[in-house]
């Protein structure tokens, strides 16, 4: 660093300039030949001057773009010497060698995080394109070249049309797409989003294949059906087929028994229950599966609350009434998914415990909710299981139904515990259009 002892380089300036207009007013009348002598004199010392006056403006001046275009030109290992903060250029230097070491870092920094960028793209087992506005490919990686069957450099600048992805870049997202591709078949999880590169929009197109995790997830949900169809049909069959052993054993008995006919109605009565909850399993089963597609109306919130508990006389239930908002449902499956909530919480709370239904809206959404006193949930894992049931005369279709209408709609359906005391809630959050 510079010694404060040295002359500011303003100072500088300012003595020279002060120095090149000394000659004007140094000398007075002389004879003609000392005259021209002294005027040689003054002219050399007067163009000196302003040659170094000029050397200490414009050089720094010289330094301070040759810095700016390095730093243009991203080349930060150009450093400007001079850089003393005692006066105003060797601040000016001193900011400059500044700013060339953050754009360094920043620049660093940047390099560091695409490459890494571009490191994920080729690892991750997801393929990703980006098409500008003109829907031609501008960016793909690894996985994306090998689901289309061709090297990157083939691929880039072909539209999306060409490609087979121009489906994939209108409708709705996300979604669920089976897709047929040179490389691999199967449904695709299809996810779109918007970015900007140069000043130019441009779109994001991701591919995610979830065939194997939806076959796994169906082949769960199989066997969870099965499972418990398995058990409701055992439980009906086992009963049959042994009362009709036994009756068909008591018929052929000789000689027959004075109550053989009570014996055969009592068989027979108690196959027919027998059958008769089976159909009933089944047509809980068909009505599961063919839940329709729902036909949207105006629904008013506080109306379609109050309506619902006013079904229920076994005890009374209390509302929390909030915004009076209305909504584009089904208003026949939102009546048979309350009336289920509702149903399920005064179930709890028979001997004691209140039930409270409410309404709410936050982010978009509307939340309702159905809280009760009762016991509180014991199995939280096979709520939606369809078929199973804690109730001793419950279907096990009510919240699986329940939930099918939920989703739906677009919304969701959670059960849990209370936290702040006894019971449990039930939350029905559903899009306000």
């Amino acid at each position: 660093m510079v010694s404060k002892a040295t002359p500011r380089h303003e100072r500088r300036v300012f003595w020279l300039a002060l120095l090149g207009g000394f000659p004007a007013v140094a000398f007075g009348d002389f004879a003609p030949r000392t005259q021209w002598t002294l005027t040689m004199l003054v002219a050399g010392f007067w163009l000196a001057c302003a040659a170094i006056v000029r050397e200490h403006v414009v050089r720094p001046l010289q330094t301070v773009s040759n810095v700016l275009a390095a730093l243009r030109e991203r080349d930060y290992t150009l450093r400007a010497r001079g850089s003393n903060p005692e006066d105003a250029l060797g601040l000016l230097l001193l900011e400059l060698n500044s700013l060339g070491d953050d754009l360094r870092a920043q620049r660093l920094g940047a390099l560091e995080a695409t490459a890494l960028l571009r490191r994920v793209m080729e690892e991750i087992d997801v393929a990703i394109f980006a098409f500008d506005s003109a829907h031609a490919l501008r960016l793909v990686n690894r996985s994306g070249a090998a689901l289309l069957g061709r090297a990157p450099e083939q691929l880039l600048g072909r539209d999306a049309a060409s490609l087979g992805l121009a489906s994939s870049l209108a409708g709705d997202t996300p979604r669920v797409d089976t897709l047929t591709f040179p490389g691999r078949a199967g449904r695709w999880e299809v996810r779109r989003g918007m970015f900007r590169q140069s000043g130019l929009p441009h779109q994001l197109l991701v591919l995610t294949d979830v065939s194997r995790a939806l076959s796994d997830e169906e082949r769960q949900a199989w066997k969870r059906l099965i499972r418990v169809l398995s058990h409701e049909l055992n439980n009906s069959l086992a009963p049959i087929k042994s009362i009709a052993d036994s009756l068909l054993a008591l018929i052929t008995r000789e000689p027959a028994p004075p109550d053989q006919r009570e014996d055969l109605r009592n068989g027979l009565g108690v196959i027919a229950g027998r059958s008769e909850s089976l159909s009933r399993l089944m047509a809980a089963y068909a009505r599961l599966a063919r839940l329709p597609p729902p036909r949207l109306e105006s629904v008013a919130i506080q109306d379609w609350v109050r309506r619902v508990v006013a079904l229920e006389t076994r005890r009374p239930v209390a509302i929390r009434a909030g915004p009076n908002v209305t909504i584009q449902a089904d208003g026949g499956q939102l009546d048979q998914l309350l009336i289920n909530l509702v149903r399920n919480a005064v179930d709890a709370t028979l001997d004691a415990g209140a039930v409270e239904v409410g309404w709410e809206t936050r982010n978009g959404q509307l939340d309702v909710w159905v809280r009760d006193e009762g016991a509180g949930l014991a199995d939280t894992a096979n709520l939606f299981v369809p078929f199973y049931t804690t109730k001793p005369d419950g279907s096990g279709i009510g919240l699986a139904l329940s939930r099918q209408i939920a989703e739906a709609h677009g919304g969701t359906l959670t059960l849990s515990n209370q936290v702040s005391g006894p019971g449990c809630e039930a939350r029905l959050s559903l899009p306000v259009d």
